[in-house]
């Protein structure tokens, strides 16, 4: 059955190859300038991306300053009404799109599906909230000094101008229009850099938005970071920055960026589990926070604390569940399947590898081929183990056995990491004590540390990102205040 599988995906050819084409001033702009992509799973080849050039990236900038004013200054009910066409035909092609995500970043169709709807969804209802958007009026007889009706401040909601937003490989739909849609609907213009990794997905997102918008308010750039990355960070047209991706890029940000940003980092999440938990809903929430889309999410449980009382009882069913995973190709209904590039699975070996050398204990022989990691779990005896604190990005879960909450807190407020934490318990005084206690911007009580819903802030502490996201929390970071003041 296996060779059967791998021989219709070996021989699976789209009807056209895809070439995500740069977008400029919503014009498609091709070049010999290209990189092939891949498929994940078998190597078959799916298409390719332009690689922008600096005199190309110069022009997405002017398209999208000499467009900005009056898109601007277009209703928010026009831009609803884009928003719901740009969404309606999300969901009419969510199955090719899900497809070519898919074989693109080696996620299971039903999640690609999942991810293209939900991002249907997160238009919608951005759109939604724009229309909630209003000026505030300030009496300035609040202040000593300032006569009753004598000054009344007005403050409206303006655009920043032009953001740079900048997209993972992982979410290539979702996670790009968590930031197009929110810059949009506020009235910016933007120059979009999806991941080299997801760049065909990304493409088709960025051309169904184009299809809709006036032009030059989307500008759409491909090609490698370690080229054009710097040069699109501080070029003097960035008013702002919205980034997702990794730790040591964001830092990088920080250091060079002249302009505010709005930072989505790496996680670390601790998954902390209380004697007083339901073992089989904490067991449940685990195998699905730590394994989902092979552990590539920055929400992914990626350790977990096991109180001593019931850790021998948690592990053995655990393990249980662990088991029942599916690994293989992503056009199955599967759990786990390849890592994104083979660098990613040779960084996971050798965090295992370590977790070998100071003493933890699988619980089955390891499992690798390429870059396909087969799910692990490894019992940790010493805290300086590697994999304890570094983000593995994989399907290898770390488990620790604690006595006391104190202790737990202790261990995962050591990360540098602060995205998100869980904790398992029945009893409400517990699950308030750890949530106010770990050093996350997000705690979950009795479910998987997960990014939705949309609507919901997301936010990050210490390495794991600055500022807050979410559809509200996103529209206003990327709009300015603007007071006037009638003098009356």
């Amino acid at each position: 059955m296996c060779k059967l599988i791998r021989y219709i995906l070996v021989n699976l050819k789209f009807n056209v190859m895809l070439k995500a084409k740069l977008i400029i001033n919503s014009e498609l702009i091709d070049s010999d300038k290209t990189t092939q992509v891949l498929s994940i799973s078998n190597d078959t080849e799916l298409g390719s991306y332009v690689n922008a050039s600096k005199e190309q990236v110069d022009k997405a900038f002017e398209s999208a300053r000499s467009s900005q004013k009056e898109w601007g200054n277009i209703e928010i009910y026009k831009k609803v009404d884009m928003f719901n066409k740009v969404a309606d035909e999300l969901l009419d092609r969510k199955e090719d799109i899900a497809k070519i995500l898919s074989e693109e970043i080696a996620k299971p169709i039903k999640d690609s599906i999942s991810e293209v709807e939900r991002t249907a969804l997160l238009i919608k209802t951005t759109a939604e909230y724009a229309k909630t958007l209003r000026s505030e009026s300030i009496d300035g007889d609040s202040e000593r000094g300032y006569r009753k009706n004598q000054k009344l401040g007005i403050t409206r909601k303006i655009p920043v101008g032009i953001v740079l937003c900048i997209s993972p490989f992982n979410y290539p739909i979702n996670l790009s229009a968590s930031k197009l849609a929110p810059a949009l609907i506020g009235g910016n213009t933007v120059v979009f850099k999806s991941s080299s990794q997801g760049a065909l997905s990304a493409f088709l997102l960025a051309e169904i938005f184009n299809k809709y918008l006036p032009r030059g308010v989307l500008n759409f750039i491909t090609g490698s970071g370690s080229e054009i990355g710097d040069y699109l960070i501080t070029h003097k047209e960035v008013d702002m920055i919205n980034f997702t991706g990794s730790t040591s890029v964001g830092e990088h940000i920080r250091q060079i960026s002249r302009v505010p940003y709005l930072l989505e980092l790496g996680g670390k999440d601790f998954g902390i589990v209380s004697n007083k938990a339901n073992i089989d809903k904490a067991v449940s929430e685990v195998v699905k926070g730590a394994f989902s889309y092979s552990g590539q999410r920055c929400t992914a449980i990626k350790t977990v604390l096991v109180q001593e009382g019931i850790y021998d009882t948690f592990y053995s069913k655990l393990k249980e569940s662990v088991m029942k995973l599916k690994v293989g190709f992503p056009n199955n209904d599967v759990n786990v399947s390849f890592l994104i590039n083979q660098k990613a699975a040779d960084y996971v070996n050798s965090l295992i590898d370590d977790a070998f050398s100071k003493g933890s204990t699988p619980s089955w022989e390891r499992k690798h081929e390429g870059k396909m990691i087969y799910p692990l779990i490894l019992e940790v005896k010493d805290l300086n183990t590697r994999i304890m604190y570094e983000e593995q990005f994989g399907p290898v879960l770390p488990i620790y056995k604690f006595n006391t909450l104190e202790e737990a807190i202790e261990i995962a407020n050591k990360s540098k990491f602060g995205l998100q934490g869980d904790i398992f318990t029945d009893d409400i005084n517990e699950a308030f004590k750890v949530a106010n206690s770990l050093n996350t911007g997000t705690v979950q009580i009795n479910a998987k540390s997960d990014r939705g819903p949309d609507n919901f802030p997301f936010t990050g502490t210490k390495d794991s990102g600055t500022g807050t996201q979410g559809i509200k929390e996103s529209i206003l970071n990327m709009m300015k205040d603007k007071l006037i003041v009638v003098n009356l």
